[in-house]
């Protein structure tokens, strides 16, 4: 059985860029960066006992949240104690120093996870044999040093700005690298930006609520902004199909849900200076009584555009089906070429078509989109697991004078 190979590399450098340094006369263009010295950048895929990664998105929350890692080694020589004059390591050892996992399947690379190292944790077991001690280093993503970062009045920023015009400038205020973004220009025009003091993850959420978008960290590090368009015609992608019938991929285990959580059948939406914008849904709340929805502090230029947010935003969430919560693929079963392909290519806004037999002959199908990515590896195991959510149908697009009859359709 032929299984990924996995790449854990640190990169010792400082800085957000996880690129080779570029000195002058030496490099590759648009692939290395600019600096004085190159950067220390050592694999220590030989050493790795265990890797835990979480990276997606808050269901409940309906944004994206900070990707988080765990890569446990194995240290017999001493490398990781940040003591050891000797070690290869020593005066490297740093918080926020660059840390990436790849994998390699039939000659194709997949980056699963890149971020920025918050500790390392040095354990040895008082039952284990001598030299035995694992260090543990914890990594999170860029939104981690978003929430760290502090801005106000942002550069440039006008009334009249596309979202992804804003999400730029807000990104240029904090000095992230422009080759690590992939920024869609968006469709929503904005205020002026407010100028108070708030994270900059807080100031790229507001614009991402505004666009009724989404804004993540990919796997690779870049940070991406997509606009209401995209997230909504990805569900047109033809889909990945599981299934315990043999029509599609098998998977070990799945978990379905049939609840509230996330029906919303009136929505409160207010733009920054402007008055408050209601839409509901009445057989909705006779159904499953009131749940409301609530955004504030929004930039759109008009209450036109406010308005249309809550009308859609009601439309997607007004009725409630049975869901997908959680997908498991075991990549060590046998003959799983297609399972892992799977495993180690879909994320965000992919969708998937998985059926599961039921008794009495029955059976669930259900077309969802990924929304989370998590693994965990060990020598002799690779689980993935996937969230999913129900497609974010984008309501925007419809003629509004068809609400009603969207929501009717839409399922959530």
């Amino acid at each position: 059985m032929t299984l990924p190979v996995l790449t854990a590399t640190i990169n010792f450098s400082t800085g957000p860029s996880f690129a080779q340094a570029l000195l002058l006369d030496s490099g590759q263009l648009d692939v290395n960066i600019l600096a004085d010295a190159v950067s220390v950048i050592v694999d220590v895929s030989d050493v790795i006992d265990k890797i835990s990664f979480t990276r997606g998105r808050n269901i409940t929350a309906d944004q994206f949240q900070t990707g988080q890692l765990s890569l446990r080694i194995l240290d017999t020589l001493g490398n990781f104690n940040p003591q050891n004059v000797l070690g290869p390591y020593y005066s490297l050892l740093s918080p926020m120093r660059k840390l990436t996992i790849t994998a390699t399947y039939s000659s194709i690379t997949y980056d699963l996870f890149a971020g920025y190292i918050t500790g390392y944790q040095t354990t040895t077991p008082s039952n284990a044999a001598d030299n035995l001690t694992y260090t543990t280093i914890t990594a999170v993503d860029a939104f981690r040093l978003f929430n760290l970062a502090t801005v106000t009045s942002i550069a440039g920023a006008a009334a009249g700005d596309l979202s992804g015009t804003r999400i730029n400038q807000i990104l240029d205020a904090i000095s992230w690298p422009s080759s690590m973004r992939d920024i869609d220009a968006g469709l929503t025009t904005l205020q002026i930006d407010p100028g108070t003091s708030r994270t900059a993850l807080s100031a790229m959420a507001t614009v991402e609520t505004t666009e009724y978008g989404a804004l993540y960290t990919g796997a690779n590090g870049s940070i991406v902004f997509q606009d209401r368009q995209v997230t909504s015609t990805s569900v047109n992608n033809p889909a990945t199909v599981f299934a315990s019938d043999g029509s599609g991929i098998t998977y070990q285990d799945v978990k379905f849900n049939l609840s509230d959580i996330l029906v919303y059948n009136q929505a409160n939406v207010t733009a920054t200076g402007l008055a408050l914008q209601t839409a509901l849904n009445q057989d909705s709340i006779d159904l499953y009584f009131l749940h409301t929805y609530t955004a504030t502090g929004l930039l759109m230029q008009d209450t036109a555009t406010a308005l249309n947010y809550a009308q859609s935003y009601v439309a997607s969430r007004a009725a409630t089906s049975i869901r997908v919560d959680q997908l498991t693929l075991n990549l060590y079963t046998e003959n799983y070429n297609a399972g892992i392909i799977a495993a180690l290519d879909l994320d965000f806004f992919d969708p998937v078509t998985i059926q599961a037999d039921q008794p009495g002959n029955t059976s669930i199908t259900k077309t969802v989109q990924i929304f989370g990515v998590s693994m965990d590896i060990t020598v002799n195991s690779w689980i993935t697991n996937f969230v999913t959510m129900e497609p974010v149908i984008d309501a925007f697009q419809l003629d509004y004078s068809e609400l009603d009859d969207a929501q009717s359709i839409l399922s959530y």
